[in-house]
């Protein structure tokens, strides 16, 4: 009887391991995406893309656009209405200018702060940095893509475009995304973060 028990036990573990398979991603923010899109309470795709997703498409993990950028505050810049994917506008202010290098050129984006998420307990110190750059509409999205900040102590902030993720309307246009100021544009290729969302 003990032995039968061992053994049920013992099946009942292999049937447990072989359901929960590993989160894919070569990257902690590439699995994180990865479990967010498969979590029903909380991913952006709808129910029957849900239902056949594996992963997102990244490009591989690339230093060269980990990079170190200088912030040039902006504390007199005005709130204004940013455009989204509807008609929906949202608030938002230049917070700074930051300004970097890559392969030796020196590029400057507009990073926001949004007057909604300031009023936010746990968002205070958001900042957002929306960008478009040369894959737009090759092997990224078309609208640009988006990366998280937050308001940094110095005068310095680490940019990690391998972090950059597509706007939710992407997966689903029930969502309303800002759109990306086109003075956010950046005539290189960033060939990092996630890629074009082909639907299975």
């Amino acid at each position: 009887m003990k032995k039968f028990s061992w053994l049920l036990i013992l099946m009942i573990l292999i049937g447990c391991s072989k359901q929960k398979k590993p989160l894919i991603g070569d990257t902690n923010f590439q699995k994180q995406q990865n479990a967010l899109f498969k979590d029903a309470s909380k991913s952006p795709l709808k129910k029957k893309d849900r239902e056949k997703f594996e992963a997102l498409d990244f490009f591989k993990y690339d230093s060269t656009f980990l990079v170190n950028a200088d912030l040039k505050r902006t504390p007199n810049t005005k709130f204004f209405n940013m455009k989204t994917t509807t008609d929906r506008v949202t608030q938002e202010r230049v917070y700074g200018v930051l300004t970097f290098n890559i392969n030796g050129q020196t590029y400057n984006l507009n990073v926001y702060q949004g007057e909604e998420n300031m009023q936010k307990e746990g968002k205070e110190d958001y900042l957002f940095l929306p960008f478009l750059d040369a894959t737009n509409g090759e092997t990224t999205y078309g609208g640009g893509r988006y990366i998280d900040l937050k308001i940094p102590k110095g005068d310095s902030m680490v940019i990690d475009f391998n972090s950059a993720y597509n706007p939710y309307c992407v997966y689903n246009e029930k969502f309303s995304c800002p759109i990306v100021p086109r003075v956010n544009y950046l005539p290189i290729k960033i060939e990092a973060g996630v890629k074009m969302y082909a639907k299975n």
